[in-house]
This record gives C-alpha cells, structure tokens and sequence, in this order.
C-alpha cells in the first residue's frame, strides 16, 4: 500500500473545480458531491466540511446544517431521478464499513422497484448504467439553486 494522501477525498474535493470533484453545492458548513465509485446512479454524498471523523464531535450548527442538506438532497433526487424510494447511511468506523472512516459523510441513494443490485453482493462487481459525467448532467440543474443550502 502506497503513502497516504495529504488530505482527505473530501477535504480535497473542496479545493478542486467543483465539477472535476463531482462537488453539486456546498452550503457555509456541509457540501453534497457524487461518489466517484456509485452504487447506483446519482449515489451522494454529503459531509461537513469541516474534516471531522465523529458524528458526536458536530458542532450544532454543523449538525442541523448537515441534516438540512440531506433533506434538501433527498427533494433534489426525488425531482431529478423519480425514485421509488432512497437509503441514507452512514458508516462510522472500519468495522462498520466505512471507506473514508476519517470524514463523516452520508450516503443518499434512489432505489427503484426491481433493482437489488445482486451483482455487488455476489460478485463484488458493480453494474451502473449511467457515466458520472451523465449524473453530473442530470443532477447539477437541480443542484445549482443556493436558496436552501
């Protein structure tokens, strides 16, 4: 295994140009970006922006604010996809699954009648029908107004 990066994928994403980070809208203390490896197309993820590890070391502000943008998130995938219904997760520590256990973040994904996605579970290969450049085009509209992050 190769050094480990200076900086977190999140931490970094908030440095890059917002689309080449995948990053849909940051909001003054949490952001929402795509997931670079999806389990289904229009998987966020949303985190604060301050590189925190522990769901209980959130400032107050930080948590209403990261709870308001997964409510806002989950308007915006309704509006863009028209999912039959979402999952929302977080993985706090290794054990539990988190790839990126050193900034928190949550998963929002559209689920759909009909698409348990059996290829992930008994393969380890992931079938995505759309491009993340195809997500960044079909969220990003609904994304770009500010008014409620």
């Amino acid at each position: 295994m190769g050094p480990k990066p200076a900086k977190c994928v999140f931490c970094a994403a908030l440095e890059m140009n917002p689309r080449e980070a995948g990053v849909l809208a940051r909001g003054e203390r949490c952001f929402v970006m795509l997931n670079r490896y999806p389990y289904i197309n229009g998987h966020l993820l949303i985190s604060p922006c301050r590189h925190v590890s522990l769901l209980e070391e959130l400032e107050q502000d930080e948590a209403i604010e990261l709870m308001e943008t997964v409510r806002t998130s989950v308007r915006r995938l309704k509006q863009a996809y028209g999912p039959d219904g979402l999952n929302l997760g977080m993985n706090l520590g290794k054990v539990a699954g988190a790839g990126v256990e050193e900034h928190l973040h949550f998963h929002l994904l559209p689920r759909w009648n009909g698409d348990n996605n059996f290829m992930a579970v008994f393969t380890e290969t992931r079938v995505i029908s759309e491009s993340l450049a195809d997500t960044w085009s079909t969220l990003s509209p609904v994304f770009a107004g500010k008014e409620d992050f």
